[in-house]
C-alpha cells in the first residue's frame, strides 16, 4: 500500500506540478521568507535607505521608494511563503498605512528564530504555543503602559504631531517634518474625527521644493476651463456628469450610408447637431452655472454651454469626480430627462487658479466642510510621488490615531518593555 501512494499521487497533480514535502518544503519556506524580510530590512527606520525599482512592462517605469509596501508589491515572487510576508504586508498599508516594512522585518524575524528551533527538533506547534503565549504578554504589557490625552485638545494635537513627525523621520520628507506634519494635522483635524480620508485631495505639481508644499480649504480640480467661458462664478450649481458629449461628429461604426449628394451628407450633420443641441439644453434646464464631465466636450457643445453662460470642464478623471461629487454634495448623472431626480452639487465659489505654470479650478466654500486639498511641490515625478505616499501614510496612522487615541513611547521603548515582560 505504501508502495502504491508515491504514483498514485503523482497521478493526481497536473503536468509540469511538482510536490515537495517534509523538510525540503519546510526548507524552501524559510528560504524564500528571509529572503523576502532582508530585502525590506535596509529600508527600516530613519536610517534606511531607499530603493530604485525598475518596472519590466513596456515604459520600464523607475519608481523610488522606501515604502515597504511599494517593494514588495513591484516584486514578482514564486515562493508561497514570501507571498505570504507580501499579503501581511499589503493588508497592514490597508487597514493602517504604515509600519509595512516593520511587519515583515518581525514576521522575518520571528521565522528566522523558529528555524533554529526546528533544527533542534521541537515540534511546530510547541513553537505556535510558546509565540501565541508571548504575543498576550506583549499585548497586555503595551495596554498597560498606553496613555491618552483625548480630553485635552491642546495636549492630544501636540501627540497628533509628536505621532506624525516620528512616521515622516524615516521618509523622504524628514527635512520637513515639522512643516508637514502640521499639515497632516490640520487636515486631519478638519475631518472632525469623521475618518473620511477621500475628504482630503492631494495634488502633486513639479517646481519649486517640497517646503513650498501648502493645505488649501477647499477642492481644487487638476483642469482646464473651456474657451470664452467664464473663469469666475459665485454661487454655483454643480452638475457632474458621465456622458458622451461629442455626437456632433459622425460616429456610424458597422454601417455604411449611401448618400447621393453632398446636401444629404449636411442633412446628416445637421441632424446630429441639433440631437446635441437638444442634450445641451436639456442640462441647462437643471439650473446650473456649472458642468462637469468626466468624457471630453466638443467644440459645438462648449458652444452651447457659453453662449448660455454655464461653465463647462471636461474630462475630469474619474477619481477627480468621484471626489468632487463627495465633497460639493452632489451625484454623478448620465441621464437628463428628469431633472427633480438629479442632485446638483453646491459651493460658494469657482474660480481659475495658477499654482507653478500650471491651471487649476478651485472650488471653496464646498458643501463638505472638512474638505481640504493638500498640493505638494518638488524638484521631480519621482520626489513627488514618493513626498505623496509618506504623506498618506503619516495622514492614515493619524486618522487612526483619533479613532483609537491611546499613545506610546517611541524610539525603541516599546519593544523594550515587551522583551523584559516576555
Amino acid at each position: 500500500m505504501a508502495a502504491l501512494m508515491g504514483p498514485q499521487t503523482q497521478g493526481m497533480l497536473q503536468e509540469g506540478a511538482t510536490e515537495s514535502k517534509g523538510e525540503n518544503a519546510r526548507m524552501a519556506s524559510f528560504v524564500g521568507a528571509l529572503a523576502i524580510a532582508d530585502l525590506v530590512k535596509s529600508t527600516l527606520g530613519p536610517k534606511g535607505m531607499d530603493k530604485i525599482l525598475q518596472s519590466m512592462g513596456r515604459g520600464q517605469e523607475v519608481t523610488v521608494t522606501n515604502d515597504g509596501a511599494t517593494i514588495l508589491k513591484s516584486v514578482y515572487l514564486d515562493n508561497p511563503a514570501a507571498k505570504v510576508l507580501q499579503d501581511i504586508s499589503k493588508v497592514q498599508d490597508d487597514e493602517v498605512g504604515d509600519g509595512t516594512t516593520s511587519v515583515v522585518v518581525l514576521a522575518g524575524e520571528l521565522l528566522r528564530e523558529a528555524e533554529q528551533l526546528i533544527a533542534q527538533k521541537v515540534h511546530p506547534m510547541t513553537i505556535i504555543a510558546g509565540f501565541r503565549e508571548a504575543e498576550a504578554v506583549a499585548k497586555a504589557e503595551l495596554a498597560g503602559a498606553a496613555f491618552s490625552h483625548a480630553e485635552h485638545p491642546e495636549t492630544f494635537r501636540k501627540d497628533l504631531l509628536n505621532i506624525a513627525k516620528t512616521t515622516l523621520s524615516s521618509k523622504i520628507l524628514t527635512a520637513d517634518k515639522e512643516h508637514f506634519a502640521e499639515l497632516a494635522v490640520e487636515a486631519i483635524s478638519r475631518l472632525k474625527g469623521s475618518g473620511n480620508l477621500d475628504a482630503i485631495h492631494l495634488i502633486k505639481k513639479t517646481g519649486g521644493a517640497l517646503k513650498d508644499s501648502f493645505l488649501d480649504e477647499g477642492f481644487i480640480l487638476d483642469k482646464k476651463i473651456g474657451v470664452g467661458q467664464p473663469k469666475r462664478i459665485t454661487d454655483a450649481k454643480v452638475l457632474i456628469a458621465n456622458t458622451p458629449m461629442d455626437t456632433d461628429k459622425i460616429k456610424i461604426y458597422g454601417a455604411r450610408v449611401r448618400v447621393d449628394s453632398m446636401a444629404k451628407v449636411g442633412e446628416i450633420e445637421a441632424a446630429e447637431k441639433e440631437k446635441m443641441r437638444e442634450k445641451c439644453q436639456k442640462i441647462i434646464k437643471h439650473g446650473i452655472n456649472c458642468f462637469i464631465n468626466r468624457q471630453l466636450i466638443y467644440n459645438f457643445p462648449e458652444e452651447i454651454f457659453a453662449d448660455a453662460g454655464v461653465m463647462a470642464i471636461e474630462h475630469a478623471d474619474f477619481d477627480g469626480i468621484e471626489r468632487l461629487a463627495l465633497v460639493l454634495g452632489g451625484e454623478i448623472a448620465s441621464t437628463f430627462d428628469h431633472p427633480d431626480d438629479v442632485k446638483l452639487g453646491h459651493c460658494k465659489q469657482i474660480e481659475e487658479i495658477m499654482i507653478g505654470e500650471d491651471k487649476l479650478i478651485h472650488f471653496s466654500g464646498v458643501a463638505l466642510g472638512e474638505a481640504c486639498t493638500i498640493v505638494l511641490r518638488g524638484a521631480s515625478s519621482h520626489i513627488l510621488e514618493e513626498a505623496d505616499r509618506s504623506l498618506h501614510d503619516a495622514l492614515c496612522v493619524l486618522n487612526e490615531t483619533v479613532k483609537e487615541p491611546r499613545c506610546l513611547y517611541g524610539g525603541g521603548w516599546p519593544e523594550l518593555r515587551m522583551a523584559r515582560a516576555i
